[in-house]
């Protein structure tokens, strides 16, 4: 695929959850269009292995350990990352993720607002951190990882969905309040996807979701470039429906 619509040269992007999985996939696709890869992940043994996924694949990446849902954490990781890389040009709010499937009448509190801090307020965290940079410096890109279960919903998991759905709110609102600035926001509702958290929490999800998708087709980790260059892609990007 010619890639030379989707020129990153020397732009410096920070992806959440980017040790493995959707992340890792996004990241890795950026890095062929150019990209200086920032990635960010939960402990010290997913930067080990991240660091070596991305050195396997020939990356030459930036790894930082930070609790998303923790304020202080997101706040001294972009700082520490404007420090070493010098700037952030995109950010993409990757990381999320539920638990083994659970009535919603069962949901405890706690577990509650564990999920809801962990999928929305990562990304308000991240997002608010990252934007003064963008606007000072009139450019940038931020794509927000939700998911289908936002929009149709899931069995199981009201938590997530309910907190997949208020990143789409809370891109729509932003991208208003961006756009003056000349920075993108944008929100991809990923489809059922085969990663190994998903699978993982769930491993007989192959036949419990594919059979809710048209075609019967789930999505593959891989093919998520394509969807992300389009939502980075300037003028594409500005033409999009937040």
């Amino acid at each position: 695929m010619d890639l030379s619509a989707f020129n990153l040269q020397g732009k410096v992007a920070l992806i959440t959850g980017g040790a493995h999985g959707i992340g890792f996939s996004i990241a890795e696709g950026m890095a062929k269009c150019g990209a200086v890869i920032c990635f960010n992940c939960s402990s010290e043994a997913s930067l080990e292995k991240g660091m070596a996924a991305y050195k396997a694949a020939g990356i030459d990446a930036h790894g930082y350990v930070a609790d998303v849902s923790d304020e202080a954490a997101v706040n001294a990781m972009v700082a520490k990352v404007k420090a070493e890389v010098g700037s952030v040009d995109i950010l993409v709010n990757n990381v999320g993720g539920g638990e083994p499937s659970v009535r919603f009448e069962e949901i405890s509190d706690a577990s509650w607002d564990k999920y809801i801090r962990f999928n929305l307020y990562g990304a308000f965290y991240m997002t608010r951190e990252v934007f003064p940079y963008m606007m000072r410096q009139k450019s940038g890109k931020i794509v927000n990882i939700s998911s289908g279960y936002a929009i149709g919903g899931g069995d199981y998991c009201a938590h997530y969905a309910t907190a997949k759905a208020g990143l789409i709110g809370f891109t729509t609102s932003v991208a208003r309040e961006a756009a003056p600035y000349n920075v993108n926001v944008n929100v991809i509702p990923v489809a059922t996807t085969d990663t190994q958290s998903k699978c993982t929490l769930c491993p007989i999800f192959p036949f419990h979701d594919v059979f809710s998708v048209p075609f019967c087709h789930i999505l593959y980790q891989h093919t998520l470039a394509a969807v992300w260059r389009y939502n980075l892609s300037g003028d594409i990007a500005r033409c999009l429906r937040h």
